[in-house]
């Protein structure tokens, strides 16, 4: 047997391919548009082999692929597929294919469960439906939308009224207007934060996940999978009792990491503090193709467009968006690391045996599986395009949603 292989992935690319299938059978994802499954086979060199390692992704961008790369990892998995339709050329030109080549040559493969994920029982729909259900230390605090400050346009406004008000027999002088202070120029914004995923931040919430009353629904069900009965896409949670949104805004912020902010939609003519809610439609990502005609007092989702969210607060509902892969990035350190991990600790142990017993192995070769290591680590690169800035010089809080 050759030292150098170029017609098999390492053994622990299988190890890590039947572990992913075993958890999030690729028959669970949507095949109208999704490509799930192993999209790069790396070849298998034995004597500059890389580590038993798992770099946990949601998006492959160049970063994470130099992190891969750094750290001499086996096999990425990257939630969302970098290869969606097929390709016509594989050139440096191209910043995705860059990386596909890139790793390649570093011996690294690629595998992505995509929306087996989302559909699977006790996956990402679930992950996100047992935020939304989860608890707080009581009593559960209470979130309250900004007031414009003393200075702000809209209370110089007020004062100036009250002003008018209370001096109606002064001298005109003493009641003229005051002009609206000039803005300064110069304004110092934060640099755009995101939400944290890293375990260690991850570990420290509060939230007691799906410990509130409540049933839970699939929305789209996907049936025919033996062993994942009640799979499917997007959750329809019932409260036992009506919760404040105040409470499911608190809860959703401990549970995807703290976020500076996200975007929150209520019907006009509603106040945030006064808004009771009974059902909750969950999605990851992009939710419209899930939650469309979904009656829900709450749309709780990654993300949706102007037109969606404004059709869903013309019909009395909310709306929760997180920016898009924040809805799925916590999933990572949360629930699949651990997962994963035990997982392929077991499938690990089979491939090592049977290549042992059916293969007469090169000593770089007997090394390679005698390695009993197995580490699944979250990328420390990966975020959502978006960040929140904040504009810290500003007198204006936000005016209060209504």
């Amino acid at each position: 047997m050759s030292t150098y292989t170029t017609d098999k992935a390492s053994p622990f690319t299988r190890a890590v391919v039947s572990s992913m299938r075993k958890l999030y059978p690729e028959a669970l994802a949507d095949q109208s548009f999704d490509n799930t499954g192993l999209l790069l086979e790396a070849p298998f060199d034995p004597i500059r082999r890389q580590m038993n390692s798992v770099l946990l992704t949601i998006d492959l961008t160049k970063a994470v692929a130099d992190e891969a790369i750094e750290r001499k990892d086996c096999v990425v998995v990257a939630y969302h597929p970098i290869i969606f339709r097929g390709f016509k050329s594989l050139t440096l030109s191209d910043c995705q294919q860059q990386s596909i080549l890139r790793l390649a040559l570093e011996g690294i493969s690629v595998y992505s469960p995509h929306t087996a994920v989302d559909a699977a029982p006790g996956g990402l729909a679930d992950w996100l439906a047992d935020i939304v259900t989860g608890h707080l230390p009581s009593p559960e605090p209470a979130t309250h939308t900004a007031r414009p400050q003393k200075n702000s346009p809209e209370t110089i406004e007020e004062d100036v009224k009250s002003e008018t008000n209370t001096a109606a027999d002064q001298p005109v002088e003493a009641t003229k207007k005051p002009q609206r202070p000039r803005m300064a120029m110069q304004r110092t914004y934060s640099k755009p934060t995101y939400p944290s995923h890293r375990p260690v931040d991850v570990g420290k919430t509060d939230l007691n996940p799906s410990s509130v009353d409540h049933t839970r629904a699939v929305i789209n069900p996907v049936t025919g999978v033996e062993g994942f009965e009640g799979a499917g896409f997007g959750r329809l949670v019932t409260f036992d009792e009506s919760q404040p949104l105040t409470h499911l805004v608190e809860r959703i912020a401990h549970g995807v990491g703290s976020p500076k902010g996200f975007p929150l939609a209520i019907p006009q003519g509603k106040q945030v503090e006064d808004i009771q809610i009974r059902t909750v439609g969950v999605s990851a990502g992009s939710g419209h193709s899930v939650l469309k005609g979904v009656e829900a007092d709450l749309l709780f989702t990654g993300e949706l467009s102007h037109h969606e969210a404004l059709a869903a607060t013309e019909k009395g509902q909310c709306v929760i968006t997180l920016f898009h892969s924040n809805s799925e990035r916590g999933f990572l350190s949360n629930v699949l690391k651990e997962k994963l991990t035990g997982v392929l600790k077991e499938e690990w142990e089979r491939v090592r045996n049977e290549v042992a017993e059916a293969e007469e192995l090169t000593p770089e070769w007997e090394d390679a599986v005698k390695d009993e290591d197995v580490l699944v680590e979250c990328s420390e690169r990966d975020r959502d395009p978006f960040g929140v800035v904040i504009l810290q010089s500003s007198k204006q809080e936000g005016k209060p949603l209504s």
